[in-house]
């Protein structure tokens, strides 16, 4: 019996074992009259700085905390109007003249002002993480000018349509607030990590890194709030198990990583509530195109050509389509790429035999999150899928975090990552860029592909102006990636949220990470 069989035949026995009535005492905390929402999650948040990181957890916290000029709604998803009321575009396409909402203040009270504005995009330019890919190949600092306290223009130093679907991810601080902590000229970055500074519906009360966060809410938040709903408490629980033991025993009122036989069968439980909405969310297992033996293009194909591509939708008990390109389905300009790896040991065994090791007879590390079974199980599929091609896998379990600092250095990322990548766009450009060196040591960029005349192909359509110029050119794109493999292209997993029916307000909308929360809209309606 295969790997793959085994564990399926494992799950089955767990689940057989597990109670399947929820208890019926209430999940929410309560802070005297206040009720305090639980959330549970794996990942921790490594910074709440918006200048540097955008992972799921730690967006799903700065959406709590920060507001941006913009905001993403719906599906399909739409960009709404934030702290700009409206914003105005030149004739030329070059120049977004943003009109502030007047009644927003920060968390100290301070009024958000087009210098706070001009400030915060200034701040994350200059540092060059985080978000800045999105938007510094086109935009400087010394071109984001006051017009007056509530007005701000940015001029682009070429037309680019898709800026403002990026806008919404560009979080605005408080710059007195951030530079009142600054040590040794770090624009307060070393402080950041634990505190914020921003204008959201929530202020951070207490963040005990690696445990848990609590926010509390913002009484007199400029845009209101729809429910009553005192705080929100964030429980990083690593276990997928732990996860389900929260929520059934009333400890927490949304999971976000129970794996999918869990998922099943907690979703059939009395009170709960499902969120399976598909996503842009694409995973796959990424390669180091720099790596002793990974770096072999017929190593990486013969990899991709021996694995289980059923076993993707399997382990997620079909809640996941298999990817027919290296765009996700509803990015724009995506095809159905011809010659996309499908298990053949035959082809596996050809493009071995043309590598420096026709042989084998080499071990590869593959990486995953720790405490993630998905990708645990995905790591035991890939391990029964090389055996015949004498290549054997050692398995590597690391908190993400420990995962994204091994894969920030050529030197350290291993043959193999197991990663989920949520474009921030609809935009082909936000799933190209991806594939760009100015991606390289991001965690969607630990595959270190060099391909010069990709990397130019990739160039060229962010900045051509008319679609049909485009179109022809991320064509080409995603014929060439699957072409150079740098990672195994493998399947779009569905959301798999589960909450008590008690949390209300829950919205959804595909450009946020399959475990990403909306916190502004959720109340408790009991």
């Amino acid at each position: 019996m295969s790997i793959f069989g085994k564990i399926f035949i494992r799950a089955g026995m767990a689940i057989a074992l597990l109670s399947v009535a929820a208890l019926e005492a209430d999940a929410f905390e309560r802070r005297g009259k206040d009720k305090i929402l639980v959330i549970a999650n794996r990942q921790k948040v490594p910074t709440m700085d918006p200048s540097i990181k955008y992972d799921a957890s730690t967006r799903t916290i700065q959406n709590g905390v920060y507001d941006a000029l913009a905001k993403y709604v719906g599906s399909p998803p739409r960009v709404v109007p934030w702290l700009a009321k409206k914003w105005d575009i030149s004739a030329d396409n070059k120049t977004y003249t943003f009109h502030l909402v007047k009644n927003a203040k920060f968390h100290n009270g301070d009024p958000v002002t087009a210098e706070a504005i001009r400030w915060s995009y200034a701040r994350t330019l200059k540092l060059g993480k985080g978000p800045a890919w999105m938007l510094n190949a086109f935009l400087k600092a010394e071109n984001i000018k006051v017009v007056d306290d509530h007005t701000v223009s940015m001029t682009l130093d070429r037309a680019y349509g898709p800026f403002i679907s990026f806008v919404p991810w560009w979080y605005i601080m408080n710059p007195k607030t951030v530079m009142a902590n600054e040590v040794d000229g770090d624009m307060g970055q070393k402080w950041m990590i634990e505190n914020e500074a921003g204008s959201g519906p929530y202020k951070l009360k207490r963040n005990q890194p690696g445990t848990l966060l609590e926010l509390e809410r913002v009484q007199d938040y400029w845009k209101g709030h729809k429910g009553k709903l005192g705080g929100i408490l964030y429980r990083i629980i690593r276990e997928s198990s732990a996860q389900r033991a929260a929520l059934v025993k009333g400890e927490a009122d949304i999971v976000t990583g129970l794996t999918p036989d869990e998922f099943e069968q907690v979703s059939k439980m009395k009170g709960m509530v499902t969120s399976t909405q598909p996503a842009l969310t694409a995973f796959g297992l990424k390669y180091n195109c720099k790596a002793e033996y990974t770096s072999d293009i017929n190593v990486r194909k013969a990899i991709a050509y021996a694995y289980d591509y059923d076993a993707f939708v399997k382990i997620f008990n079909g809640r996941a389509t298999l990817q027919t390109s290296p765009f996700a389905d509803d990015i724009k300009g995506k095809i159905n790429v011809p010659g996309m790896p499908r298990k053949d040991m035959a082809k596996a065994k050809a493009f071995l035999a043309k590598s420096k090791w026709p042989n084998g007879g080499f071990e590869i590390e593959y990486v995953y999150v720790q405490g993630f079974e998905v990708e645990r199980q995905m790591g035991l599929v890939l391990i029964d899928a090389l055996r015949p091609l004498n290549i054997t896998v050692k398995m590597v379990p690391l908190t993400w975090s420990n995962m994204v600092a091994r894969g920030s250095k050529v030197e350290t990322s291993p043959q193999l990552m197991a990663i989920f990548a949520t474009p921030v766009s609809t935009d082909p450009d936000a799933v190209a860029i991806q594939y760009h060196p100015s991606s390289f040591g991001r965690y969607y960029g630990t595959h270190y592909y060099d391909n010069k005349e990709v990397h130019a192909l990739i160039e060229k359509a962010r900045f051509l102006s008319t679609w049909e110029e485009r179109r022809p050119l991320y064509e080409e794109i995603q014929k060439r990636l699957v072409a150079d493999q740098p990672e195994i292209f493998g399947m779009m997993r569905k959301r798999m949220i589960v909450y008590r029916d008690w949390v209300k307000g829950f919205e959804y909308t595909p450009v946020r990470m399959t475990s990403e929360l909306d916190l502004y809209p959720l109340y408790i309606g009991k």
